[in-house]
């Protein structure tokens, strides 16, 4: 495993550089080296017999990469995109390489430092099983930020399109 790799399954407690962005009223951060680019919305070509989040696939300068609409992964409405839509292009651990996955979000915000006393565990709820997708809250002046695990997010058997399986 590399370096990158293991930091990226560590807890973002630690605090560091965030990409954050809105999805219906609630802000996110992702930490910014799981990041590779952000892009315009652009046609996306359906996949046959896949979930409903997954919207697809594109082809990014030659290179098919899925995309899948966070909206829909948590459960939130389904909206038209517009001007401010975007795709946050991830590059994740993939066996022995790597991936580049799409999400669909609202909007990005910006980039944010966040230090590690800004950000607190996620709240323990009783009799609801502990959210994977969350790794900390982060408080920034009288609103929060809800940093995300995207390696739990996108890491379901149901975000491996593209992915050839093991026989």
């Amino acid at each position: 495993m590399t370096e990158q790799s293991l930091h990226n399954k560590q807890p973002s407690l630690a605090g560091g550089k965030f990409l954050t962005f809105s999805l219906a009223s609630e802000e996110y951060g992702l930490l910014i080296n799981q990041v590779k680019e952000i892009i315009g919305m652009m046609p996306v070509s359906s996949v046959p017999q896949t979930p409903q989040f997954i919207k697809g696939v594109i082809n990014l300068r030659g290179k098919v990469i899925p995309i899948i609409d966070l909206r829909l992964k948590f459960g939130m409405e389904e909206i038209e995109h517009s001007e401010k839509t975007c795709i946050i292009v991830i590059e994740r651990e993939k066996g022995s390489g790597a991936m580049s996955m799409g999400i669909i979000v609202d909007s990005v915000s910006e980039v944010l430092t966040i230090s590690p006393e800004n950000i607190d565990p996620p709240p323990a709820w009783t009799g609801i099983e502990q959210n994977t997708y969350i790794n900390g809250i982060a408080k920034i002046a009288d609103s929060i930020k809800m940093l995300l695990n995207i390696e739990e997010v996108l890491g379901g058997d149901e975000c491996n399109i593209g992915q050839k399986q093991p026989a």
